[in-house]
């Protein structure tokens, strides 16, 4: 989810989208070591259901309790990258890259293949229609034993290499067959009841935040997410909230995975009783080493705005592997836990403190077992962390309490002893060190074509909202009645995407270094902040239990009349690596672009084959009348990476079509042709929509060899 938010509802004609899911109760994690108990069995396949239709009782389209916030402040200082603009070697709608090391990576990345992954459409239809209409995406991306596996709020698909789907495309919505390609709705994966059921109005569970890693040690695929408990009849949150854990029972990605539960209700400590729990585990994300699989979340406080610390769950990947009746986990709040001077006081909280995942080859393990042989840890095994500390999280205990969001430090957090996660008695140890780089800091949001000006027939659904003169189908007059039942103020402009705040992004372990990035403001060749990426490469290793660290390298990446945001990095064993993230632009529709990075630097980035956006971005989340005045507009919330062996697949969010206004509206303007669902773009009933009437957003995986 990224931060907490409380939502509206909006009302549309048709068998329309909906976003978000619901929530279901689970056992309670205490503090210190526990048994998790297997909770049952999973699969890709689509659960029972009524299809969506005419005669749906509900046209809600968002979950309750939903809704963007305002976010920070973007930061109004200068961090200037000192080197030249450096124009991109081929590629497709490349830009100038800015770093400020004189050294560049030495590969040159090869394109393979790639392919559109999941997108709106797909997660608005799956189940036979009964979804949400979800922003952002969320991506998840996992790949072995030839499945590349994806995952977004709020469905799954399962690929081969070629990027054909292995999951049958059997759908119905409104009585007619409709192809989502496979697609498979995150409830159903996790055995829940659909988001809603649109003929009783019936909520399920609310499931969000997916991200997956494929353990080659293990040949397992593991997909964690959050889920929150609802009440089925309002969808209102119970506060109750679980991490919901899915392991494949082989290597096989399409077959039978075993689901554990975890809740996390209770999982957080606040100095101020007023911010005390219940807390939802926010923003799960995960790693692995030889001995453990982690997953560490943010605790935020249902009932008040504070913080309560990043929290971190580390099981037995054996047992987790094996199907055990009960896995081992030991459970540690790193709020007030670990002592270390910094600029931030005397106590360095943990936020969002990103697990690292390794290549997962010989050499990979090799470099994790050389990493747990410092001093007073020979052969015991040690997982690493890297985070930030300019958000509020991290220096206070009340969130969104105030704060210069800007620092020069990077958090290198190690969790010794992993080994001990296979015994009865887990004895798990947590240190960090605190390393001085340069400056990063809140950017501000991303500039798409148009940004701020009135939206136009490009933009389909805000031209609806601003509409009153176009013909119905009905004999109305007002394209806005197709969305609201009460006439809207028609002053909706394009958008300016979410740019993320400053905390860490994917890690990866490999080559005996540690590689991460996060967003930052940065200026440009002259110009005003514009949103960029800090990346670093840390090699760590443990003296007497503890972790220190030396930097190796670090940099900007950014690029004049450009945005760069959502880093997520990938690097094979041998240290050559690619990093992927959305490339916006004053001419650049929201895009799927990457660059190398090794230890020497990073390169010139580009535009990744086939992902040059098509159109600029039109969700819900981008306009006053879906989400409330001021919109955000919701982006990322991350991307991924995925190491497969001498290949690295990469994924981000992008726009990958257009859709005029004409075609947007279909049969529901006078004479209009094409789906019976507004805004699918379709050209006829049932076939693969390009995107839903709130949303446009897809997903571009893409296989790279540096």
């Amino acid at each position: 989810m990224g931060y907490k938010r409380i939502a509206s509802s909006v009302l549309l004609a048709g068998a329309m989208l909906v976003p978000a899911a619901a929530l279901g109760p689970v056992a309670l994690a205490a503090p210190g070591v526990q048994q998790v108990p297997l909770s049952g069995t999973g699969a890709p396949q689509t659960g029972a259901y009524t299809p969506s239709g005419p005669g749906d009782v509900t046209t809600i389209e968002f979950p309750s309790g939903m809704k963007g916030d305002a976010g920070p402040a973007a930061y109004d200082g200068k961090i200037v990258a000192r080197s030249l603009s450096r124009k991109s070697e081929g590629g497709n709608g490349g830009g100038g890259g800015d770093t400020d090391s004189h050294e560049r990576a030495t590969s040159s990345p090869a394109f393979k293949i790639g392919w559109e992954g999941l997108n709106f459409f797909q997660q608005r239809y799956a189940r036979g229609g009964n979804q949400f209409s979800v922003e952002p995406p969320d991506q998840a991306l996992c790949v072995g034993n030839g499945y590349v596996f994806e995952a977004v709020n709020d469905v799954v698909n399962v690929y081969n290499t070629s990027g054909r789907s292995l999951l049958p495309d059997t759908n119905v919505v409104n009585g007619v067959p409709t192809s989502v390609n496979g697609a498979v709705d995150l409830n159903s994966f996790f055995g829940y009841a659909p988001a809603i059921n649109r003929s009783t109005g019936i909520r399920g569970p609310f499931v969000t935040d997916p991200t997956c890693l494929y353990d080659a040690a293990t040949q397992r695929f593991f997909v964690v997410v959050l889920t929150l408990e609802t009440v089925p009849a309002t969808g209102a949150f119970t506060l109750s909230n679980h991490l919901d854990i899915a392991v494949s029972k082989t290597a096989n990605a399409t077959g039978g995975w075993n689901i554990y539960r975890l809740n996390v209700t209770a999982d957080g400590t606040n100095p101020d009783p007023s911010n005390a729990c219940p807390c939802l585990g926010d923003y799960p994300h995960i790693g692995a080493d030889a001995n453990g699989f982690y997953i560490t979340t943010n605790a935020y406080p249902w009932n008040g705005n504070g913080f309560s610390g990043a929290q971190i769950y580390a099981f037995s990947k054996a047992q987790l592997a094996a199907g055990a009746a009960a896995v081992t986990m030991q459970h540690i709040d790193t709020f007030g836990t670990v002592n270390a001077p910094s600029d931030a006081g005397p106590k360095q909280p943990g936020f969002t403190v990103w697990p690292a995942q390794s290549p997962g080859s010989p050499r990979a393990e090799r470099d994790f077992n050389k990493a747990s042989e410092g001093e007073g840890n020979r052969g015991r095994g040690v997982e690493y962390f890297l985070s930030s500390n300019a958000g509020d999280e991290a220096t206070r205990p009340i969130a969104g309490s105030g704060g210069p969001h800007l620092s020069n430090q990077l958090i290198v957090w190690a969790l010794t002893n992993t080994a001990s996660l296979n015994s009865a008695t887990p004895a798990l140890s947590l240190s960090n060190t605190i390393l001085s780089v340069q400056k990063y800091a809140i950017p501000p949001l991303q500039k798409q074509p148009g940004s701020g000006t009135r939206a136009t027939t490009a933009t389909p659904q805000g031209n609806c909202i601003n509409d009153t003169i176009t013909l119905l189908f009905n004999g109305q007059i007002g394209c806005w009645r197709l969305l609201f039942g009460k006439e809207p103020a028609h002053d909706e402009v394009i958008s300016k995407p979410d740019s993320n705040d400053t905390r860490m992004q994917q890690v990866m372990y490999a080559d005996g270094k540690l590689w991460g990035a996060l967003d930052t403001a940065l200026t440009v060749s002259g110009g005003g902040n514009r949103a960029g990426i800090a990346w670093y490469v840390v090699e760590p290793q443990i003296s007497d239990g503890a972790v220190e660290a030396d930097l190796v390298n670090q940099g900007y990446l950014g690029a004049a009349g450009h945005d760069l945001t959502y880093p997520a990095i990938g690097v094979t064993a041998s240290g050559r690596g690619v990093m992927a993230f959305t490339a916006t632009g004053d001419a650049l529709n929201p895009s799927a672009a990457f660059a190398p990075i090794d230890a020497r630097g990073v390169g010139a980035w580009s535009v990744v084959r086939g992902g040059l956006g098509a159109a600029q971005d039109d969700g819900f989340t981008g306009y006053k009348a879906q989400v409330g005045n001021p919109p955000r507009t919701r982006w990322g919330d991350y991307g991924a990476a995925a190491v497969d062996g001498s290949s690295i697949w990469i994924a981000s969010e992008y726009i990958a079509h257009a859709c005029d206004y004409r075609t947007w509206g279909g049969p529901f303007f006078f004479g209009g042709t094409g789906d019976n669902k507004l805004g699918t773009c379709a050209p006829t009933t049932g076939a693969p929509g390009t995107r839903g009437a709130l949303g446009n957003w897809s997903t571009r995986i893409s296989q790279l060899v540096p």
